[in-house]
């Protein structure tokens, strides 16, 4: 399935107003400035979405509004995965209906499938839509490593034809790119990452960063894809600060934090998450003056 998602994708946060109800108004006021800002598409209700405290008919909604606000000029990619396979299946297949351009497929969280689970849960939602498939392993959130072998078998599906490997492994990396054919790309769940799992094949990142720092992603990347590896190294060396900085705490209260001290009405998380402490508002905050944002 020939697809190309881009190199740069933002997992994008969702904006809540005081009383915690999605802000639609800055909803694409934001996918809009994202688009403009260095992003090749969006990933709407991942884990950077608060994805779980939105009720499926707020995930249906805020897919219909970036569709309708950035479709046709950035890809939108739906983050209709969770741990139970037929909810999936059910907003993979609406997800699809209102115009999303893919779908994003975490490892289910919590009931810790085997690997032949695993393979089992991802292959029923692939097989019911025609949408593409990129995976979503993140084991430090889920409890479950999506192990390289899993996603070569995987790879055999028409439809599920990328990954966004958020384990930290380098090593898992270079086994997937290793095994897998090379039509299937490979994309950096960490931004600090970006850089080397672009070296070893991969072939972007979706990025929580680059809701401020979009277009010198995009430009690190550009230097890298264009041989200027030097260039590359300088832009990801000055960007690193920013790249931890943005999971001092838990994603997306930093970022979140971030965009809100830039003047963006994203509001604050959804309970179980809190606000940013006064100590990481001082780190935020002086991240945002030494890189000149503020």
């Amino acid at each position: 399935m020939g697809i190309d998602f881009g190199r740069v994708l933002t997992a994008m946060v969702t904006p809540f107003k005081k009383d915690l109800t999605i802000d639609f108004d800055q909803v694409k006021k934001l996918a809009r400035h994202l688009v403009q800002s260095g992003s090749d598409g969006l990933v709407v209700s991942g884990t950077t979405g608060e994805s779980p405290t939105l009720t499926k008919e707020e995930k249906v909604e805020l897919f219909r509004v970036v569709v309708e606000e950035v479709g046709g000029d950035a890809v939108v990619i739906a983050g209709t995965g969770s741990n139970d396979t037929a909810a999936s299946i059910e907003l993979t297949q609406i997800a699809e209906k209102v115009g999303a351009d893919g779908v994003l497929l975490v490892a289910p969280y919590y009931n810790k499938p085997s690997q032949e689970g695993l393979y089992q849960h991802f292959k029923t939602i692939a097989q019911s839509t025609n949408l593409p498939v990129m995976l979503y392993n993140i084991p430090g959130r889920t409890a479950i490593n999506v192990l390289p072998q899993t996603v070569v078998r995987l790879s055999a599906i028409d439809n599920i034809v990328a990954i966004k490997e958020a384990s930290g492994s380098l090593d898992q990396v270079s086994e997937l790119r290793r095994s897998l054919p090379d039509h299937f790309a490979i994309y950096s769940g960490d931004d600090s990452l970006t850089l080397p799992i672009l070296s070893l094949g991969g072939r972007g990142v979706i990025s929580v960063a680059s809701h401020i720092i979009g277009q010198r992603i995009q430009e690190m990347v550009n230097a890298y894809t264009s041989g200027n590896i030097t260039m590359a190294t300088k832009i990801h060396c000055s960007l690193f600060p920013i790249f931890k900085g943005m999971f001092i705490t838990t994603n997306p209260v930093p970022v979140k934090t971030a965009l809100n001290m830039l003047g963006w009405q994203v509001g604050a998380p959804r309970l179980p998450l809190v606000d940013a402490s006064p100590d990481e508002k001082d780190v935020i905050k002086k991240l945002l003056f030494d890189a000149k944002l503020l």
